[in-house]
């Protein structure tokens, strides 16, 4: 399970910084975690009394911020301070696509969010004041990564007094193999569905048996589509307020070439979403 002991912040004088700051403070606070601010460019006593007034006017940090100023090429400089302060949370803010009620990762968000050496979270609405988060989606697909990532949705559920947790089994239309062609064939699908969906439903209650989640409302949902694009969806359509994935391993040429699952939420992104590394 993933524990987030030290968060990192970039501070771009953008007019989210507020919204941005303001958001990973709280957090910082209800995980009860350190909280690093970087910024990539010079040290002003412009920009730092800036900062300064707003965090003033911010709720106040259990421990007071660490602030790094280094000149660089931002997605560097992201790397680099994360690895070298023992990050183990990643803030960035996604951006909303002009004219349309779409929100999308840009290049440096983007690249960060494929090669980060910890966990990501993005941000698509960023509040001054807390939104309460009422319902988590997180992935419960056949991977060795998904155990510590469903163990680390229900103890982020907890921190954030989030009451309803559902957990998306995507299962590939492959699996099924049978082609429908008439009312037989039909019927050995819908069986076959049925039999995969249990043997998906049994392997996560495997996992559940070792996680106390007596007192959230939980929901186990199969759905045969496309990885990354059938669960952006259905958190897209429950308005689901986080999404929490497995972190991608590219380790093949293939990945390379093809889109993987992330890839397919990170181009609209459906919520706030959380990739655990």
């Amino acid at each position: 399970m993933q524990v987030f002991k030290k968060i990192l912040i970039g501070i771009a004088f953008s007019p989210n910084l507020k919204a941005n700051l303001f958001e990973a403070i709280r957090i910082s606070n209800m995980f009860d975690a350190e909280l690093v601010g970087v910024h990539v460019g010079d040290k002003t006593e412009d920009k730092e009394e800036k900062l300064q007034l707003l965090l003033d006017e911010a709720p106040k940090l259990k421990t007071p911020i660490q602030t790094i100023w280094q000149k660089g090429k931002p997605v560097h400089v992201i790397q680099d301070t994360c690895i070298k302060n023992n990050i183990d949370l990643l803030i960035l803010g996604a951006l909303q696509k002009e004219n349309f009620y779409k929100y999308y990762v840009g290049s440096i968000a983007r690249e960060l969010t494929r090669n980060a050496s910890c966990s990501v979270l993005l941000l698509i609405k960023p509040s001054i004041i807390r939104v309460p988060c009422k319902h988590i989606v997180v992935n419960g697909l056949k991977d060795e990564k998904t155990k510590d990532t469903i163990k680390t949705a229900f103890k982020i559920s907890n921190l954030l007094d989030c009451k309803r947790v559902t957990i998306v089994e995507e299962i590939s239309q492959a699996e099924l193999d049978i082609k429908v062609s008439d009312d037989a064939s039909l019927r050995k699908a819908t069986i076959a569905k049925e039999r995969i969906k249990r043997r998906e439903d049994i392997r996560v209650e495997k996992i559940l048996q070792e996680i106390d989640c007596k007192d959230t409302t939980l929901k186990i949902q199969s759905i045969f589509g496309k990885r990354g694009y059938s669960i952006g969806h259905y958190a897209k359509v429950k308005r689901a307020d986080l999404l929490i994935m497995n972190a991608p391993s590219k380790t093949r040429l293939i990945d390379r070439i093809f889109p993987h699952d992330i890839e397919y939420i990170l181009s609209e992104l459906p919520t706030d979403l959380l990739i655990v590394k």
